[in-house]
Parts: C-alpha cells; structure tokens; sequence
C-alpha cells in the first residue's frame, strides 16, 4: 500500500469509526424513544448529532473530554424531545460512553500485544503501510465486537423487567372472553419494562461508577503514548504489568455500573413489594372490621327474631282494642327500624357479601347502576380474604373511574363464576379519558397527591392472581374499563 493510499485509508477509517459508533448510540437509545413509530426520527436526530459533533470537534482539535460533556448535554437538553427523562437521558449517556472507553481499552491491550506478535517489516514501506491498515481495521472490527456485546447486556438489564407478571392490553386483548366460555388457559407475552432514575440523588448513586470509568479511560488516554527524546514510548513498553492491570481496571469499572443498575432494580421491585403488602395488610384489616360489624348484624338479627313474637302480642292487643291507627303506626315502626337490616346481595361467603354489599350501597348513594353475579366457590381451595381483597381493589377503582363520569353514562357490574378448577372475576365499568400503561402492563395513576401509594390495587390484584398461579388481563375498550382475573385451586 503506497502512502497516499494510506494516507486516504487513515482519513476514511476516522469518519467511518465515528459513524460506526454513532450506529451504536442510536440502537442503544431507541428502544426508550417512547413510541416505536416515533423512534426512527428521533434515532435519525441523534445520529446525526453524534456524527456531526464528533467531526467537528476532531476538526478544531477540541479538549480531550469535551465531546462527552457535549454528549451529555445534548442528551440532557433534548431529552423531551427524544422521549426520555433528563435522568434516564444523562444515566444512559454515561453508560455508553463508560462501555465505550472501557472496550477501548481492553482491545487496546489486544493491539498491543498484535503489534508485537507481527513483525514490522523493515522495508518495502508499502509492507508497512499494509501492516498498519491490517492492524487498524482489526482493532475497530475487535472493538465493536465487544463494545456493542457490552450494550447489549446492558440494554437487557436496564429493560429487565421487575418479578412478577407485566401485561399489556394490546397483547392480552380477547384471551380472557374465550376463557370464560371455554375455561382454557392462556399465557401472556412478557412486555419489557424500563428502570428509571427516579431522583437526583439516585441518579448520582448509579452515576459514579460510570463516570469514575470514564475519567480513567481519559487519563489512561493520556499516559498510552508519550514522546520522549525523539521517540515514540508506549505504556505497556514501560509497564508491561499495566498489560493486564488496565483491562481488568476498565472491565470492573463496567461491570460496577451493570450491578449498580442490578441492584438499584433489586431494591426499586422490594419497595414496590413493601408499599403492596402495606396496603394489602390495610385492607385485610378493613374487610375484619367489616366482618366484626357484619357479626354484630347478624346479632341484632337474632334479637329482632326473638322480639317478634312481642311485638306480634302487642299488633293483636291494639286490634282487638280497634286501635288501627295505632297498629298501623307501631307497623311503620318496625318496619323502619328493620330497614337498615338487610344484606340484599348473597354470595355465598360472609366476607364477599360485606363487601360486594359495601359497594352496592356505594354505588345506589352515587346514583350508579350495579350489576352482580358473584358466586363465591363451594371449595375450600381459596382464601376468602385473599378472593375479598381482589374484589376490593376492583370495586373501588369502578367507583373511582365512575366518579368522574356524569349520570346515565356510568356503570358497574361483576361477575363470577367457577369453571373446573379456576375462578374467574370480571370486573368492567365506563370511564372517561384515556388510559396511560406504565412499563408493568398496569394503567399509571392520575391522582396527583401520593402517588406512590396510588396504582397498587391492581398490583395486590395481580400478586394474589399469582399466588394462585393466574392471571390478570387489563383491557380498556370503547371507554369500557375491564379487568379479568383467573385464579385456580392449589394442589
């Protein structure tokens, strides 16, 4: 290869590893772009920053270190528009250009030890020039290689979703209508979630690993090559131990910033664990209050059932002494003072009638039209307070939804019914608006005051659907809201 060749192979070898890199950015960042039908202009944005920036920067000679401050600035300020948070923008940033810097200098160690197995010829300086285009183009190709493998695992651990069961009404639409009648079971395909920085002190906390990694690389940067006397000295030339000692400093450096987003993943899903068992312990304690009420119900039952034989005596006296007006008046007494005894809607349980009753009467103080036909299963196989805490979330969220509709467009009804070994519970009610799903399949609240105790019914839904090994299906449609929920008996 003549100079000029080489000459014009250094020159493209620079634009085409910064476009290359650029690639890697975009499919990096994409699959977080909101929308999928979106994501190609906002990728094609962001590629062609990332080029245009880096060219212009290796033009003017800029500052080592200055193209990542503009990187991140860049995806700071744009992050609205390309769909992410500002710190999901900034932590995705870091991790890229942290696994970049880090794969550099693993491969870097690689070159070297290249350069010393291959003999450099003395002449022809064509055989020279060859010699460095082979060596070249191998360590971009063995850079890519294990830079994009370092993405990769890091895009599957920032999409990995929490523990537990995520479904989306656009994949689980219908598979729940032809269980009812068939009673076959499904699966739903898992829908990958994203794990987001929720503050600045978080995002610091999974930020410093990332940015020490990258302030390493700059200084190693600096120390690989140095002239001295006229000559061209290598790092490794001086420290051969630094052979060995910097790629495994960059490979910790990567790894300590995978297993900050492990973790902090790890503790983001027991937090969400704690806030469910938090109120579903709330309102296990509310249905036992209710059911102590409901005990002293069925007391005052017994006791009026006693007294009727008296107060039978005392209609027959006032008759028989033609005092009609005063039977007829002691009649609308009784009748009065028995009204509030009554629990017009039986399923079957003590627990399920408190609280499908509770709604009920919810429901008539609000003017909203209830439907039932709640069978509550003869066998044993399920726990009432498990089946009344499903019941209670779903009620409650129909009477939210409906709250916000004005009258003669809402509704609520349920219904359930056991079809071989499984239960099934369909709740749907009208609503207004449209829904949000977070990155778990469930509908993202739009209560502004504590919101992140907002949102669990249906997760303690989905967690007892689960202890029963069911499932839940979530499906919105011509502002019907309806939730189905398939539990079957345990073994």
């Amino acid at each position: 290869m003549s100079e000029t060749g080489f000459q014009i192979f250094h020159q493209a070898y620079a634009v085409g590893a910064e476009l290359l890199y650029a690639v890697c950015l975009t499919l990096f960042l994409c699959p977080f772009m909101g929308e999928r039908e979106h994501r190609r202009k906002k990728g094609a944005a962001v590629f062609c920053v990332y080029l245009s920036t880096s060219l212009f920067l290796s033009r003017i000679a800029a500052p080592q270190g200055s193209f990542i401050l503009v990187l991140l600035l860049f995806l700071t300020a744009a992050s609205k528009a390309l769909g992410l948070g500002k710190n999901m923008a900034f932590l995705l940033g870091l991790l890229y250009w942290n696994a970049k810097i880090s794969s550099g200098l693993m491969v870097e160690s690689l070159f070297f030890i290249g350069e010393e197995i291959v003999p450099e010829p003395v002449e022809p300086p064509e055989a020279i020039y060859l010699r460095a285009t082979v060596l070249l183009t191998l360590l971009l190709l063995s850079h890519l290689v294990l830079f994009i493998i370092m993405l990769y695992a890091l895009l599957r651990r920032i999409q990995r979703q929490t523990p537990g069961y995520t479904f989306s009404a656009e994949h689980t639409s219908g598979v729940y209508s032809d269980m009812w009648e068939h009673s076959s079971s499904g699966r739903f395909p898992d829908v990958p979630g994203q794990f987001l920085p929720s503050g600045l002190l978080e995002l610091f906390y999974m930020s410093l690993i990332p940015a020490a990694g990258i302030l390493f690389g700059q200084m190693i940067a600096r120390l690989l090559y140095e002239i001295k006397d006229g000559r061209l000295l290598q790092l490794y030339e001086r420290h051969p131990v630094f052979l060995a000692v910097v790629p495994l400093l960059a490979l910790l450096f990567y790894m300590g910033g995978y297993l900050t987003i492990l973790f902090q993943q790890e503790m983001a899903a027991l937090r969400e664990e704690q806030a469910a068992a938090f109120v579903e312990r709330q309102q296990v304690q509310a249905i036992r209050a209710r059911i102590q009420e409901a005990e002293q119900f069925y007391s005052q039952i017994r006791r009026i059932r006693h007294e009727t034989r008296g107060h039978l005596n005392n209609i027959k006296g006032m008759i028989h002494n033609g005092e009609y007006a005063c039977a007829e008046d002691y009649i609308f007494r009784m009748d009065e003072s028995m009204g509030g005894f009554e629990l017009t809607l039986r399923t079957g349980n003590p627990i399920t009638d408190v609280i499908i009753n509770d709604k009920r009467q919810q429901c008539e103080e609000q003017g909203i039209p209830f439907r039932t036909d709640f069978h509550y299963p003869d066998s044993g196989s399920f726990d009432a307070f498990d089946v009344g805490i499903v019941l209670q979330n779903l009620l409650q969220n129909a009477l939210e939804a409906c709250e916000k509709i004005s009258e003669g467009e809402r509704f609520i009804s349920l219904a359930g019914r056991r079809k071989g070994r499984f239960l099934l519970i369909e709740a749907k009610n009208s609503f207004v608006g449209d829904l949000v799903f977070g990155a778990d399949g469930l509908p993202v609240t739009d209560k502004k005051t504590d919101v992140s105790m907002h949102g669990i019914g249906l997760t303690n839904v989905r967690r007892i659907a689960e202890k029963y090994m069911g499932e839940v299906e979530v499906c919105p449609e011509n502002q019907v809201f309806r939730v189905t929920v398939m539990v079957q008996e345990k073994s």
